[in-house]
């Protein structure tokens, strides 16, 4: 878990106690943008930055998804929709709280409680896979035969390996042969989690196109997918870009060793 160090170049920043300490930039923005300044709680991880527009994005889309399953009549598949929309809500904050932390007791706490969301958004996740897999064992139930379905089926296998490669470079590096290692494989495992977040709002926009949601919950199409441009607008930017082991410096990124 190494952390950049060094003096910051907005030092007036630092004095207004709204930017961090780390020389590493987000994707877009300023440096401090998206960083945990010292002593700032790690709950304002969740609202620096373009956070919000995550914030309101995540939580228009489960309002959307919950408006729409609370004013039908709930039906055991119910439970699916609702946990999924629910584990991804909580993964959306495992991804904020983490990333602005730069220093190593910062990176300490933002990793457990990254791992602490992730815990319980992805039993919410498998618990929504599995109330879908009891309620297709019915008779006229096809496996897989939708968008919707194959999208979601890619995003709980990604996002199961994802959580425990997480786990072992954390808990137990010597897995990976060292603890660099593990290190070293941390850049793929952000990357990957950027990517599978993307993935997880594919298959919530693929949903609307599903028999259950046109027919009975009537969820508009545009809503969703506005609601997971949000997202995206609100997480992507805070990207560290050498956290992937890129530097980015007049107007462009480069790859560095």
């Amino acid at each position: 878990m190494a952390s950049a160090t060094g003096i910051p170049e907005d030092v007036p920043g630092l004095l207004r106690g709204n930017r961090g300490v780390s020389e590493e930039e987000p994707l877009l923005g300023r440096r401090g943008d998206a960083s945990q300044a010292e002593g700032q709680s790690l709950l304002m991880n969740l609202w620096i930055g373009t956070a919000p527009l995550a914030q309101a994005g995540i939580w228009i889309l489960a309002g959307i998804i919950w408006g729409g399953i609370f004013s039908k009549k709930l039906i055991f598949f119910s439970a699916h929709p609702l946990l999924n929309s629910a584990g991804l809500v909580l993964v959306t904050q495992a991804a904020l709280i983490l990333q602005p932390t730069h220093t190593p007791e910062q990176k300490r706490a933002g990793t457990l409680a990254h791992a602490g969301f992730h815990i319980i958004g992805i039993s919410a996740l498998l618990t929504g896979l599995i109330i879908i897999e009891i309620n297709k064992r019915g008779p006229g139930h096809e496996h897989f035969a939708s968008p919707h379905a194959i999208l979601g089926l890619i995003f709980y296998i990604t996002i199961l390996i994802q959580a425990v490669v997480g786990f072992t470079q954390y808990s137990t590096p010597n897995l990976y042969g060292s603890v660099e290692n593990a290190k070293a494989v941390y850049k793929y495992h952000r990357m990957a989690g950027y990517v599978i977040a993307t993935l997880g709002l594919a298959t919530v926009c693929a949903a609307t196109w599903t028999d259950y949601v046109k027919k009975v919950a009537h969820i508009q199409h545009w809503a969703v997918i506005v609601a997971s441009v949000l997202v995206l607008a609100g997480v992507l930017p805070r990207v560290r870009v050498q956290k992937f082991g890129w530097k980015k410096g007049e107007g462009r990124v480069s790859v560095t060793s």
